[in-house]
């Protein structure tokens, strides 16, 4: 039987290799969410470089939101990154969701980043 680790990497992998077949060029938002904060970034795959990064332990972020680890401080992040992509001039991206389920705070995200601008 394949372990909880080896699954988590399959996952990842799947959709990675769904989102690469789909990009057309569009740098990527990854997110990574742990227990107690999560992160966003917009990682242009051409280059290698992340065009723009925003989490709950941001300064910007730090004092304005309760905990890390709520779908408040998800939506604050998503709004955060947003901006700071519409300044470095990126407006349409592909979601990364990595290894998780489109529920609760990576949605929260979602949702956020796209009133923030961004198109995906």
């Amino acid at each position: 039987m394949a372990s909880l680790k080896s699954k988590i990497d399959a996952r990842k992998a799947r959709v990675r290799r769904q989102i690469r077949k789909r990009a057309n060029g569009r740098p990527r938002l990854s997110v990574f969410r742990s227990s107690k904060h999560i992160y966003a970034q917009v990682i242009d795959d051409a280059s290698g470089k992340t065009v723009a990064a925003a989490s709950t332990l941001d300064k910007d972020l730090k004092g304005s939101v309760k905990t890390g680890a709520d779908k408040e401080a998800a939506s604050a992040v998503g709004k955060l990154v947003a901006e700071r992509a519409s300044k470095a001039g990126v407006t349409d991206v592909i979601f990364d969701r990595g290894s998780y389920i489109y529920h609760g705070r990576v949605k929260a995200l979602a949702d956020a980043a796209r009133d923030g601008g961004l198109k995906f």
